[in-house]
């Protein structure tokens, strides 16, 4: 029984840190119609300035965190702002160029931070761990899963509870009506894409606690967030919630039950959802 729990949680506090970097991706997909490949990178950013506020200059984990936050923010509103903006019905060239600033963003913090990868790092108050079932876990593990709920709570009120969520849906919907009646969805989606970004960062820095930093982190966390959007589904906080918890529990089964197939798991489970429901589990149909 507690090797079960050990491994819920487990795959809880991965989920959540998946549900991060998802959440904003899919957001900006189903909203803006815009395909950012340099969200993953985005999630690097974060945990490198985080990282040098918190480790290199021993600043509060807290402050790390929401610096993190911001400069993946501000770094993906100037690529919103100064290039996707001019790129609206142009999947190809949003893929492209999203994609370029992926190698761009990578090179710059080869040349900021260096090659070597930063091991994981978390608060003082979150180091060590608490006794579980009999078994030691790490409180920092715990801190992700509620913070990601916690998350996940404030998410959803924007999205289905707020007037600034009623302009996104409507956006979704029919852009052009809603245009019509006076909405400024260019400074809306301004607004959704600094707070994607800015979350993507989070979870960069809340992700370190568990993976660390490095150079290639970009392009591995941004395959595993095109994975949770396939599976919960594009254009909902609800259904990035739900494919980052199934992914991060199916992963960490997989690695306790199938170590040698462990890898395959989430794409076993990505080929299923693509075979009975195209479109996601909580995902709109076209």
């Amino acid at each position: 029984m507690e090797q079960v729990t050990i491994n819920l949680l487990n795959g809880l506090s991965y989920g959540m840190v998946l549900f991060l970097i998802a959440s904003g991706m899919s957001v900006v997909m189903g909203a803006m119609n815009i395909i950012n490949l340099a969200h993953g990178v985005l999630y690097m950013v974060g945990g490198y300035v985080g990282w040098t506020i918190a480790v290199k200059f021993g600043a509060p984990f807290a402050l790390g965190l929401l610096t993190g936050g911001l400069a993946a923010g501000f770094t993906g509103l100037v690529i919103e702002r100064g290039f996707l903006r001019h790129l609206y019905k142009q999947p190809n060239e949003q893929v492209l160029l999203s994609f370029g600033f992926v190698y761009i963003l990578t090179n710059l913090s080869l040349w900021v931070w260096g090659g070597w990868p930063r091991m994981p790092f978390t608060a003082k108050v979150l180091s060590g761990s608490i006794e579980i079932l009999g078994r030691a876990y790490p409180k920092a593990r715990l801190a992700i899963i509620l913070i990601g709920v916690i998350l996940a709570i404030v998410l959803w009120w924007l999205q289905d509870k707020t007037r600034v969520g009623a302009m996104v849906r409507a956006g979704m919907d029919n852009k052009e009506m809603t245009m019509g009646l006076g909405i400024n969805l260019e400074r809306v989606f301004a607004v959704v894409f600094f707070v994607a970004s800015f979350i993507a960062g989070l979870a960069g820095v809340l992700g370190a606690q568990l993976l660390g930093v490095y150079n290639a982190l970009g392009l591995e966390i941004l395959l595993l967030a095109l994975i949770v959007i396939i599976v919960g589904g594009v254009g909902s906080v609800q259904g990035a919630l739900l494919g980052g918890i199934l992914i991060g529990v199916i992963d960490a089964f997989g690695r306790a039950l199938f170590p040698k197939f462990a890898m395959f798991t989430m794409y076993f489970t990505m080929i299923i959802i693509l075979l009975v429901r195209p479109s996601g589990l909580l995902g709109r149909r076209a």
